[in-house]
């Protein structure tokens, strides 16, 4: 499979704001040149996104990659390396690395939507490694499309010529074709020594339950042999390899993998976290001496706790965490506890979508029944003994007295939403205290750019941003810098004890409003018990909201007819049942579901 020289190997990426179709033409183009038969394909719609909750959500989440030959009209056979990227901002990195390991991209542009906030974001990643892009137009056979008024809007936004941009419906595969040939015609091929040392990009990492850990590398020099042994220049660690190939989307071994080839070894390598994204495979025995440039490393910006609603289930959810930690290293958690949810852990994720995504797939693929606290960030605490510590859960927070000044991440964040919506919208930013850097018109669609604090973003902005803008808008965000801010701690106490899973950090100027909001709502969802039960919300010693829950009325009629002992003991048996979802706190019972309801009210 070599045997094709370097000038005839194309690898590219496929790069487009969610649900534009990147998947889709990746399936067209898997069909049109062979990779899967036409019964292979049959009852799968994209074939590349390999979970169940990629395919019913329509979104992509791993960065997949595919090697396919094809015979171009100039009678030469091509090899194409397709990597399919996510669409979404949380999975940004995975992008990055993907557009690292390529030479160009195809930008998908939806006709009827035109260019988003996310579309802009990934070419600019691709314009940063000097990617070569071909503009595609895809759905363009719906009624509602406009290519002409996009292809202006390519010109004008993104700044990149599109008087040639392929138009293709790939839902069809009209024009998939000239897809084909634009790739071998406006990409150009890798460079790369084949004689040279051998010098590769780790551009992924999976575990395989038979194989170990799979590695996906693209060899940028020499060659990477079966047998040979190499060396990780970020661990040091050394591995001999087992397998050498790359998947057509099935895995196909090969004895060895030329420069400019993308493909995937296995090496005995148990962990993933062994294996670090962006680092420079090399070989053992005469090593470069310099490494690849890597890509960013991905951040974790938003944390929360995870705490299994039955106790017994906390070795279930340690391990289950293992394992999506073995195929996921952007994903990171440690041990806590909490005197409401007992035992479990905080997790970072990479935004709020990535949290979502862990959280359906613990409670799916390992049956867990989970509660999650309020997502929340990493606030830096200058002390006034000079130190300076880092905190992501209120509850650790030092003493007043000893904090000389909090600081808090802020965001830039890209709107592009519809003229008619852009009020709402900016009364919506201005509400979570943004700060307006500037407005720009992209034909009918306005594009604004805030200063967002990221704590008022974690939790529901983008959901309230969709409903305002009836879904119209798109945002896309980047962290710039931390600055400080008068913030507070605020505790909510029920009967007179502080519940330690509400409590949370908030803006003075917001603190009342939140939590007048967040005892009402309390309120509402703490049932009545045999005693009064005060709700208060307190900023240290100060309470600042108070609501009570009214006790219950004794039924006095029930001694008089106390029926038979069965009856009693299934009701009884019921009663325990609904036990099982409340947390006894002190002497209240609450439920579960008053946990993330309360977090969720807005002020």
């Amino acid at each position: 499979m070599t045997t094709v020289p370097i000038s005839n190997i194309r690898n590219f990426s496929i790069v487009a704001h969610i649900d534009h179709g990147k998947s889709t033409l990746a399936d067209r183009l898997i069909q049109m040149t062979g990779g899967l038969t036409d019964r292979e394909m049959a009852g799968k719609e994209q074939v590349l996104d390999s979970m169940d909750i990629e395919r019913e959500r329509g979104i992509t989440i791993k960065a997949q990659t595919v090697r396919l030959a094809y015979r171009a009209k100039d009678g030469k056979d091509y090899i194409f390396n397709l990597m399919d990227t996510p669409g979404h901002v949380d999975f940004a990195y995975e992008v990055s690395r993907s557009l690292a390991a390529c030479e160009g991209s195809l930008l998908v542009v939806d006709a009827s939507q035109g260019v988003e906030a996310q579309t802009l974001a990934n070419v600019y990643q691709a314009l940063d490694n000097n990617h070569e892009i071909v503009p595609v137009l895809n759905k363009v056979d719906l009624p509602a499309a406009e290519p002409e008024k996009v292809k202006q809007q390519i010109e004008d936004v993104i700044g990149i010529d599109a008087s040639d941009a392929v138009m293709i419906s790939a839902k069809t595969g009209l024009g998939v074709p000239d897809v084909l040939e634009a790739i071998v015609t406006r990409l150009p091929p890798p460079k790369g020594d084949r004689d040279a040392t051998l010098k590769a990009l780790l551009v992924d990492s999976w575990y395989d339950v038979y194989l170990g850990v799979v590695v996906l590398i693209r060899v940028v020099d020499g060659v990477m042999k079966k047998g040979s042994r190499v060396r990780m220049m970020g661990t040091g660690a050394a591995y001999d390899v087992e397998r050498v190939g790359f998947f057509t989307p099935k895995m196909t071994q090969v004895d060895e993998l030329g420069p400019g080839e993308i493909g995937f070894i296995t090496a005995a390598i148990k962990e993933v976290a062994d294996t670090r994204v962006g680092d420079t495979i090399t070989d053992d025995r005469k090593p470069v001496t310099e490494m690849l440039p890597g890509f960013k490393p991905a951040i974790p910006v938003v944390f929360c706790g995870l705490f299994p609603v039955d106790a017994d289930d906390f070795e279930t959810l340690r391990a289950a965490m293992g394992k999506l930690r073995l195929n996921d290293a952007s994903f990171s958690f440690e041990m806590e506890t909490s005197a409401a949810l007992g035992f479990g852990f905080r997790c970072g994720f990479l935004g709020l979508l990535h949290l979502e995504i862990i959280q359906e797939r613990l409670s799916r693929e390992f049956d867990l029944n989970l509660i999650a606290t309020a997502p929340s960030v990493i606030y830096k605490m200058k002390l006034t003994d000079g130190t300076e510590l880092e905190i992501h859960n209120p509850v650790d927070m030092p003493d007043v007295v000893k904090i000389e000044e909090i600081q808090e991440p802020w965001i830039e964040a890209t709107i592009l939403t519809p003229d008619e919506y852009l009020g709402s919208v900016l009364k919506l930013c201005q509400d979570r205290r943004g700060a307006q850097k500037e407005l720009t018109y992209v034909g009918a669609r306005a594009m604004v750019k805030y200063d967002l604090p990221l704590n008022e973003v974690v939790f529901d902005f983008y959901d309230r941003l969709k409903s305002v803008s009836k879904g119209y808008a798109s945002f896309d965000y980047h962290l710039t810098d931390y600055k400080p801010a008068d913030l507070v701690k605020m505790q909510i106490l029920v009967n007179a004890e502080p519940v330690d899973a509400l409590s949370m950090l908030v803006h003075r100027t917001r603190a009342e409003g939140r939590g007048r909001a967040m005892v009402e709502k309390m309120k509402e969802l703490i049932p009545p018990h045999m005693f009064q039960i005060p709700i208060q919300a307190a900023i240290g010693g100060k309470v600042i909201a108070r609501e009570t829950v009214r006790a219950l009325r004794k039924d006095v009629t029930a001694k008089c007819y106390g029926g038979d002992i069965t009856r009693k003991r299934k009701l009884l048996e019921k009663q325990k049942e609904g036990k099982k979802k409340m947390r006894q706190f002190g002497k209240v019972d609450i439920p579960q579901e008053a946990f993330i309801a309360a977090l969720k009210v807005d002020s």
